[in-house]
């Protein structure tokens, strides 16, 4: 059976990828990842992390910066796609990750957003950097897709044009990025009340209680 959902837009899937190789196979597999998810229907977008500063060595009004953040905002999922790098994700990966924050005032970058995890690996297959991934994944309170992807011995699994051999690797590409669409089409029109939680809105409304007092204040005083 097939289950067909109509939308003003495209779902809005946004690729990060953790390495500034010039031959990265983790942003050979971001970009094969994307090309499935175009042929999906999904509008893709990269962020390029070269030139990224330091986390908090800079002010958050930098260029890169803000290009990460409004990204993130545009986006309805992301795709993140690291290295293994001494047994987890590499620098350049969770560097982006902490430039992303919980919140921007009243706007929250990742709150709702769809999230599927990939990694390379050297060697043999390992599931280190897909799991540190998850755990940030459901810090930024992202909904975290089941399936993930590890390629191991990643150099033998790309063609020199850096497309992806035919293999089994390849297969379980397909299928995070088959689940990943139909998990941010299924969850994209309730993502409001999903993420509407009782504490933020007790705090909205302690909020609020304040503002009125404070605005019946002044204008006593300026009655008085």
């Amino acid at each position: 059976m097939t289950f067909m959902m109509t939308f003003d837009h495209p779902p809005r899937i946004l690729f990060l990828y953790g390495s500034l190789r010039e031959r990265s196979y983790s942003r050979l597999l971001a970009e094969e990842a994307a090309r499935m998810m175009e042929g999906f229907g999904a509008e893709v977008r990269f962020f390029n992390p070269r030139e990224l500063p330091i986390h908090n060595s800079v002010p958050d009004t930098h260029p890169k910066v803000q290009e990460l953040r409004e990204l993130s905002q545009w986006s309805e999922g992301q795709v993140w796609s690291s290295p293994e790098m001494h047994g987890n994700i590499t620098g350049i990966m969770k560097n982006q990750i902490d430039w992303i924050p919980l919140s921007i005032g009243a706007v929250r970058p990742t709150q709702g957003r769809t999230l599927a995890v990939m990694q390379v690996s050297g060697g043999s297959q390992s599931f280190n950097a897909v799991n540190t991934m998850r755990i940030l994944g459901r810090w930024m309170r992202m909904f975290t897709i089941p399936n993930q992807s590890s390629v191991a011995k990643a150099y033998q699994e790309f063609h020199e044009d850096g497309t992806m051999k035919d293999s089994p690797y390849r297969d379980r590409v397909v299928d995070v990025i088959e689940e990943l669409y139909k998990f941010t089409m299924l969850l994209r029109p309730q993502v409001d009340y999903l993420t509407d939680r009782y504490s933020e809105r007790k705090e909205k409304a302690a909020q609020e209680t304040i503002k009125i007092a404070t605005s019946a204040l002044e204008t006593n005083a300026l009655l008085g």
